[in-house]
């Protein structure tokens, strides 16, 4: 739990300007037809993501913003002002933010009680799953719907709780959500920041523009209520400063923090006997031909494949590779492969990634249907441990579709290997269904070049 008070310093925005980690975040796709604005408090949807509505209004796509409460909270000692009236303070100034930024906008007022999301938190879910489920229905199913909330390591409890219950209505229904940072800003450091796992929008002048005109409808927050004890402003000069800058970053989010456990795979293997259909489905047979026909060596040297399950794949790699070490979690699937597969080249190891990891050093790692089992923090370590291991190949296949049971998305993982520094993509094919991507290391050559032809 972060401890922090409004009323500190914090951390200049020049530390923040001085780290090349914000400017180099990867930009936002803001190809979306539908955008849901979440906040906890007034003002979040404003200092998070005014561009954000600037941009995708001006587009011609339809914004809609929800206010979980009324932020009746925000000045707790004041003399001057009862909770009632900083209440209808605090929404007639989302309704005149908003309007400088997205005019259209919808807005919803839930009306949730400040600092209470937590006790309320069925109502709260109850609530935005009317709005949700009206914008999916509108935009065919949730395609080109996006929502943005506070993110969940903000270190505000009702930003934390407003994240989880968009997290998990979104897994439910195959929308992505991003969060916002807010507080972060004020407490951490660059070094806090899961960077792997941002996006940013760098905004127009026009919309910094009506940005800083939407900042400035909040006037409870941003000037003192009174002279008299309690009555301070919320957000000082210093905090403001922060959502001054040019870009505003979102990060990626999940229904659930934790990577996936092993009893999760376990229970599949003991209740089906090919649990993802890799041997009865023409999806998963086309899909191992791509993956082998897009790996640029012919000959692969030492494989390490992460996530073998039941041994598919190693058969197709030992035909190119002078040893294979193949590595799953569930002792179930790895029986199976070794049944499958059996010959002194090929290495079978019941290990538990990123905790656990094989001796030795490796010329291509294989990492196929498994990244969006870990939680973002795992899969940072993931990432590590492949790019420690002397790899100078990496090949990584994944489903596209959102699954509620797991952390991330086929999409998030493949956005965070595309952050790994000193290496190139080479091969990249998108489906509706997977992604598979190839990358080597830097300086990489294509196969033509390799060959004289190019």
């Amino acid at each position: 739990m972060v401890v922090f008070s409004h009323l500190d310093a914090g951390t200049a925005e020049s530390v923040w300007d001085a780290d090349g980690r914000l400017h180099e975040v990867p930009e936002l796709d803001v190809a979306i037809r539908r955008l849901v604005v979440v906040a906890a408090h007034p003002d979040d949807e404003t200092l998070g993501a005014a561009g954000l509505m600037a941009r995708v209004a001006a587009a011609g796509a339809r914004v809609t913003v929800v206010v979980a409460t009324d932020g009746e909270g925000s000045h707790p000692h004041s003399t001057t002002h009862t909770r009632a009236r900083l209440s209808a303070a605090r929404r007639d100034e989302v309704v005149r933010a908003v309007r400088h930024v997205a005019p259209a906008a919808e807005l919803h007022f839930l009306l949730l009680p400040d600092s209470g999301l937590h006790e309320q938190r069925d109502d709260f879910r109850r609530d935005l799953s009317r709005v949700l489920d009206h914008e999916r229905t509108d935009s065919a199913g949730g395609n080109g719907l996006l929502v943005v909330a506070p993110w969940s390591g903000d270190g505000h409890r009702d930003h934390r709780v407003a994240a989880e219950v968009v997290a998990e209505l979104c897994a439910e229904r195959g929308i992505r959500h991003l969060g916002y940072p807010i507080w972060l800003w004020h407490w951490a450091r660059p070094g806090e920041v899961p960077w792997r796992h941002a996006e940013a929008l760098t905004l127009t002048d026009e919309e910094r523009s009506a940005k800083g005109e939407a900042m400035a409808e909040h006037r409870t927050q941003i000037d003192p209520l009174s002279e008299s004890p309690g009555d301070e402003p919320i957000l000082h000069e210093r905090m403001r400063m922060h959502f001054e800058r040019a870009r505003e970053v979102f990060v990626q989010e999940s229904a659930s923090s934790a990577s996936v456990p092993t009893q999760y795979f376990d229970g599949f293997y003991d209740r089906h006997e090919d649990p993802w259909g890799f041997e009865s489905r023409w999806y998963e047979k086309r899909k191992r031909e791509i993956l082998m026909a897009s790996l640029p060596f012919q000959r692969l040297g030492r494989v390490l494949e992460v996530g073998c399950a039941t041994g598919h794949v190693t058969a197709e790699l030992r035909l190119r590779a002078d040893t294979v070490t193949a590595i799953d979690a569930a002792p179930a699937a790895v029986g199976k492969a070794r049944r499958r597969v059996v010959g002194d080249d090929v290495r079978f190891i019941v290990a538990r990634v990123p905790d656990e990891w094989p001796q030795g050093t490796f010329d291509t790692v294989v990492l196929s249907e498994i990244g969006y089992y870990f939680s973002p923090e795992d899969l940072d370590r993931l990432i590590d441990r492949i790019e420690s291991c002397g790899a100078g190949l990496l090949v990584a296949c994944h489903w596209r579709h959102p699954v509620s049971d797991y952390p991330q998305t086929g999409d998030a993982v493949h956005r965070a290997l595309r952050r790994m520094a000193g290496w190139d993509t080479t091969v990249s094919h998108e489906e509706r269904d997977f992604v598979l991507e190839v990358f080597e290391r830097s300086p990489a050559r294509s196969v033509a070049q390799r060959e004289g032809l190019a």
